[in-house]
């Protein structure tokens, strides 16, 4: 079966959060892959028309995973931890975006180095909406790399 282009981005799974208290892998979104260069401004001497722009290093946003509140989850006592406890573990998460309904083959995945909880949010409580309640996650990490190869990563 040939496969969808462009691929659809609301079937993906994110592991590396587990803990005895199982794996908290579903999420409603993920946002935050993305990385941008840093760079230095740098003003040539004599020639005041020039301004240069010199690349330093990549810059990544926060990881921000969002679902429906659970009450006791791995990934909750993780950021309780980190939270209330000043314990950080850091963890490298692969997030698989897969094929959607037609297939659950891996197309693409995402290896986030060094993630840790920086935020833990509720969303609002309003007695006007008939709504589910949403906790987002935010997570700082060191930086993500996209094999060029699935095999490598035992997928």
């Amino acid at each position: 079966m040939a496969l969808l282009y462009p691929p659809t981005s609301f079937s993906f799974i994110v592991n590396g959060i587990s803990t005895t208290e199982g794996i908290d892998s579903r999420f409603q979104s993920i946002s935050g892959l993305s990385t941008e260069i840093v760079t230095e401004e740098y003003a040539e001497g004599g020639e005041n028309r020039f301004l240069h722009q010199l690349p330093l290093r990549p810059k990544y946003t926060n990881l921000v995973l969002k679902r429906g509140l659970i009450v006791s989850s791995g990934l909750i006592s993780w950021c309780r931890n980190a939270m209330e406890n000043f314990e950080f573990e850091p963890r490298d998460l692969l997030i698989t975006l897969s094929g959607g309904l037609q297939s659950t083959a891996p197309l693409m995945v995402w290896n986030v180095v060094g993630a840790y909880p920086v935020k833990w949010e509720v969303s609002e409580f309003n007695a006007e909406e008939s709504s589910l309640a949403i906790e987002t996650i935010e997570l700082k990490y060191r930086y993500f790399t996209i094999p060029s190869s699935l095999a490598s990563l035992g997928l």
